[in-house]
């Protein structure tokens, strides 16, 4: 038996507790997933079904599925139900062992359908233990239905949604998607110089399929770039040499059959490593945090430090955030209790070994 002392806020005062632990428990740091797409309708099953039989990205969003199909299904969806779906994809993760998650919108794709997802993921952070984290991604494909061209649409955004989004405090984070496929250039660095200009931090989907988005991360000092699995010797050593930390999104590689991030290449080169599961309809539906990090070690040949610090300290930094990740006098009393002697199993079982109680803020939230 050992014990742990906890002291906390309870209703604007100061209380602290002796938590007794008996037999063989493993407290760990809450898990925080620093990149996921949770606050969406509908499901992209086909599409999977099509990619593993062979069709290419471009083929299955000309045919009806892709970004825009979830974007259909989510503008369609009232915001009580999206709330509902939120928070039931918030609790699995806090199954997990996962604290606080990071919520992007992005599945709007105007101004009105954007705000209403962003109010949807405020909602469900007041109806929900874990700390849900918003970012909005409005910047995530050019929406078909918009009458203008990229730039116009980035241009709407910036003069449009920012201010409300400041106003209304729904978010301090700006995200977008620099491929081909969606922006790019000059016109998407003028959007997030606006941003930071407005006093947004900035995180990046970059380097996905093609490479170009982690050097404007870096340039713009976003606080990270995400994704990377078709990062170059280039960007590794760009990325190394920033204070950007780079985010690998394994699930997105097993959902979508293509390679990892190179994680190994980046720690080496002296890189902030976080994983985040990238949860969504699309390229990573499997919502599991800890078994798609622990397949991307195995890939990577990260050891059980490495892969630890990227699921708390690293992934807190990735958000920003500087009071979790350790479990260290003055920070947040976040924690999950592993039954085994061992915090090796945590890892070797691949996520099959479940949290047997989480605490959040000091307080217990889950026993199982």
């Amino acid at each position: 038996m050992w014990q742990l002392l906890i002291n906390y806020n309870n209703n604007g005062g100061q209380q602290v507790d002796l938590i007794h632990i008996e037999g063989d428990q493993v407290v760990l740091p809450g898990f925080i997933d620093c990149h996921t797409h949770i606050a969406f309708a509908g499901s992209r099953a086909n599409d999977f079904a099509l990619r593993n039989a062979g069709s290419s990205y471009l083929e299955i969003a000309a045919a009806g599925g892709g970004i825009w199909s979830t974007v259909s299904h989510t503008r369609d969806c009232d915001a009580r139900e999206l709330v509902g779906l939120t928070i039931g994809r918030a609790h699995l993760l806090l199954k997990q062992g996962i604290t606080t998650i990071e919520v992007k919108s992005g599945y709007g794709l105007d101004v009105e359908q954007e705000l209403k997802l962003l109010r949807v993921i405020r909602e469900s952070d007041r109806q929900i233990q874990p700390d849900l984290i918003p970012t909005c991604l409005a910047a995530h494909m050019l929406p078909r239905d918009f009458n203008g061209s990229a730039k116009d649409y980035l241009h709407m955004l910036a003069e449009v949604l920012f201010p409300a989004l400041k106003s209304e405090r729904l978010s301090n984070r700006i995200d977008a998607f620099i491929e081909k496929a969606a922006f790019q250039g000059e016109d998407i660095v003028a959007y997030l110089q606006r941003a930071k200009n407005m006093g947004f931090d900035l995180t990046i989907h970059a380097d996905q399929f093609t490479t170009s988005g982690s050097q404007i991360a870096v340039e713009l000092g976003a606080i990270s770039a995400d994704h990377l699995e078709a990062s170059t010797a280039f960007e590794i050593e760009l990325i190394a040499q920033s204070d950007t930390v780079a985010v690998a999104l394994p699930a997105a590689s097993i959902g979508l059959g293509c390679g990892f991030t190179p994680a190994r290449k980046l720690l080496d080169a002296g890189a902030c490593l976080a994983i985040g599961s990238d949860w969504n309809p699309g390229s990573a539906p499997m919502g599991q945090l800890l078994t798609s990090a622990t397949i991307l070690a195995a890939a990577e040949k990260l050891t059980n430090a490495e892969l630890l610090a990227a699921l708390t300290y690293r992934a807190a930094k990735a958000l920003n955030l500087s009071d979790r990740g350790i479990l260290v006098k003055g920070m947040r009393a976040d924690f999950s209790l592993f039954n085994t002697d061992n915090y090796q199993d945590i890892t070797y079982y691949q996520g099959s070994l479940q949290p047997t109680a989480v605490w959040k803020n000091g307080m217990e939230v889950l026993s199982i």
